[in-house]
């Protein structure tokens, strides 16, 4: 899951070298906290957020195919 959100992330920003990803255990599943350069977090988060909401419809779905669940947060 972390190298398909980098894969997503990496197509969006100008700096994908700064992209880290770093997991976590949560009540309900795995939480993908998401960290990135300043310039970029615009980028993700996207106009009235919409880029960032459909990251994670993209990140749950694929979760759910794998019977998981998964959760995708900005670590900014």
């Amino acid at each position: 899951m972390e190298k398909f959100i980098k894969f997503l992330l990496t197509n969006i920003v100008n700096q994908p070298k700064a992209i880290t990803v770093e997991v976590q255990e949560g009540e309900r599943g795995k939480v993908y906290l998401v960290d990135a350069a300043e310039e970029d977090r615009g980028k993700i988060i996207g106009k009235e957020g919409r880029v960032i909401q459909s990251l994670r419809s993209l990140v749950n779905i694929k979760a759910q195919k794998e019977g998981q669940q998964a959760f995708l947060e900005l670590n900014f």
